[in-house]
């Protein structure tokens, strides 16, 4: 079964602008390609957008805040098992459906 993780589970970032780096844990047993989506592409800015996460791997995310509005938003982790030769970490995205997702919670005060 395929599973995927953020660590920390949630953000907080300051609202005048700031970062917050999360590791992607894979703990399945199936390389993972991911994409990431916001709620707010306004004033989030997403580090890498795709990836690949190998088995029992973590991958680095890094989310930066633009200076904006106090408000909740949240990270949509959107995740698919591909092949361990898979170059392409779109192609599952626009092939269909993904596996699995998680969802990040942001706030920014």
């Amino acid at each position: 079964m395929a599973a995927l993780a953020a660590d920390p589970p949630a953000a907080a970032v300051p609202a005048a602008g700031g970062t917050s780096t999360h590791q992607l844990v894979n703990s399945g047993a199936s390389r993972l390609a991911f994409k990431i989506k916001s709620s707010n592409n306004a004033e989030y800015r997403l580090k890498p957008v795709f990836g690949f996460v190998e088995p029992g791997a973590s991958a680095p995310m890094e989310i930066t805040r633009l200076a904006g509005p106090p408000k909740e938003d949240k990270l949509v982790v959107q995740f698919a098992e591909v092949a361990a030769d898979a170059t392409d970490a779109q192609a599952p995205f626009k092939a269909g459906p993904a596996a699995g997702e998680v969802v990040i919670p942001i706030s920014a005060t």
